[in-house]
């Protein structure tokens, strides 16, 4: 009888091996745990706990978001614990992602969210939450905001108390959910999306034109990069890209807000009020201009906005809230890696209507400069982690920006390779080869991105029109990459933008 040798890759090995190792961190006896309170983390000090290392002279210091997750990484090693303070809770941090894909795919009925203090407090208090209804008991803040946790802030004065309303208990989760499911119907269709194709690329088009009028004689752009890649709605993206610096300095960073409305707070405070505005204007334009129109339009026919209007107006304000960070991230990595975007300006260039490389460059640029660090949950109930058992009500961060570029996930994980996500499953650069939980740019379950569909769209149409005109070139040292609660890619934009 004869016989063939299997051949097996060795990432299949690898593979199997680390998932085998992580799912034995997770079934630890209950008799061997330990107290998540003995996860490695940085020192402590009396009073101030970890927080010199965040300081000037500490060892965090400046760091941005894949940086820190790195070193982190490197010193603590797959759970690391980072003490709370000043009204902060305490949180552990994931750098395996079978350990993420566990809590994840446990977390995934009501999940909680954790972050947006002030967001979801001025909501709550000054802004549209408190109209929008969806019976007669739940008020929702919105998909980003709404939680399970039932925590509501009161300011009396110059200091605020902290009450948890425990008769409403899940309350808040019910609303979301309500939210949500009001929402999926009209964001997640591919029908509805489509009829933004026309528009989107009649708005890439005209950002082309601009874009050739505004280069100097050495072909750069000599106005502001950043709005200029996002000309939809310029005023508004900049409201967010402040919304968002707010949030990182009042919720995710020391601050006594929670007792005190400090001068920060009062600012955030303003700005929520001035995106607020701003959306209620273009969507109050919008029914005005609807109510004016004589054409009625079947409800496949409709926009996201219309469909929004038609259940809930105040569903429809709230849910008005970028791509140009990930536009400027693909165009520098195409930039500096010539044979890519030669290879990409052949598709776009080629009749075909099917675009594979140009979805790869979007997914690879998203994987080595992600507009997120990672994603958060709040835990439901008690789990073991690598030894250590982990409460119920512990915040948990998932390092999906710092897995998503170890070399044991992805081979030459550091490289702008689009081809990983084009090759063959036999390939050693193949994406599958990597843990499925290692990038999650849009989250995961039902509390992923619910505007992914419009964000590609959008993302695809304008590097297709770009690189149908230009070949483009980067002039400069390296891109500064700040965190905050998002990252975004800081300025000077040193892109050459020559005609083809």
């Amino acid at each position: 009888m004869s016989t063939k040798s299997l051949r097996v890759p060795v990432s299949i090995f690898k593979k199997i091996f680390y998932r085998a190792i992580s799912v034995q961190a997770l079934q630890n006896t209950e008799q061997n745990l330990k107290s998540w309170r003995e996860i490695p983390g940085p020192a402590r000090l009396p009073f101030i706990g970890q927080l010199h290392h965040f300081l000037p002279g500490g060892k965090f210091y400046g760091l941005n978001s894949e940086a820190l997750g790195r070193e982190l990484h490197k010193s603590y090693g797959n759970i690391v614990r980072l003490d709370g303070f000043m009204g902060r809770l305490p949180f552990v941090m994931l750098f395996d992602p079978e350990s993420c894909a566990h809590i994840l795919r446990s977390e995934n009925w009501l999940p909680i969210r954790t972050g947006f203090e002030t967001l979801d407090y001025y909501r709550k208090k000054h802004g549209d939450a408190t109209k929008c209804t969806f019976d007669s008991n739940v008020k929702s803040t919105g998909l980003l905001t709404d939680k399970d946790m039932p925590r509501l802030w009161t300011f009396n004065l110059l200091y605020c108390v902290r009450e948890c309303c425990e008769p409403h208990a899940g309350r808040h989760g019910d609303s979301w959910k309500q939210f949500r499911s009001t929402a999926n119907p009209v964001l997640l269709q591919p029908k509805t999306i489509k009829l933004y194709k026309t528009m989107i690329d009649e708005v890439a088009q005209d950002m082309i034109k601009r874009l050739k009028s505004l280069r100097n004689s050495e072909n750069h752009i000599e106005s502001d990069f950043e709005m200029e890649m996002n000309p939809l709605v310029s005023r508004i993206h900049c409201s967010v890209h402040e919304v968002f610096k707010a949030a990182d300095e009042l919720d995710f960073k020391p601050s006594i807000w929670r007792y005190y409305p400090t001068k920060a707070f009062k600012k955030a405070m303003e700005l929520y009020k001035e995106q607020e505005v701003l959306a209620r204007y273009f969507i109050d334009k919008t029914i005005e201009d609807l109510d004016k129109s004589t054409n009625k339009k079947p409800d496949e026919e409709k926009s996201v906005l219309e469909k929004l209007l038609a259940i809930n107006k105040e569903v429809a304000l709230i849910m008005a809230s970028d791509t140009s960070n990930t536009i400027t991230a693909t165009l520098y990595l195409l930039a500096h890696n010539q044979t890519k975007q030669d290879n990409l300006r052949e598709e776009a260039l080629s009749e075909t209507d099917k675009r594979p490389y140009l979805k790869a460059c979007i997914k690879e640029s998203i994987r080595l400069l992600p507009i997120v660090a990672g994603n958060v949950r709040m835990t439901t109930k008690e789990y073991n982690l690598h030894g250590y058992k982990i409460p119920k009500g512990m915040q948990i961060s998932f390092m999906h920006q710092t897995m998503s570029t170890m070399e044991s996930q992805y081979l030459r994980a550091q490289e702008f390779i689009p081809e990983r996500w084009l090759v063959k499953k036999d390939d050693p650069l193949y994406h599958g080869n990597a843990h499925p939980f290692a990038y999650q740019p849009f989250g995961f379950g039902v509390r992923s991105c619910i505007g992914r569909r419009i964000a590609e769209l959008e993302l695809e149409l304008f590097l297709l029109r770009l690189m149908q005109n230009f070949k483009v070139e980067w002039q400069g040292p390296p891109i500064e990459v700040k965190s905050t609660s998002l990252n975004y890619i800081a300025g000077p934009f040193n892109f050459i933008f020559k005609d083809l």
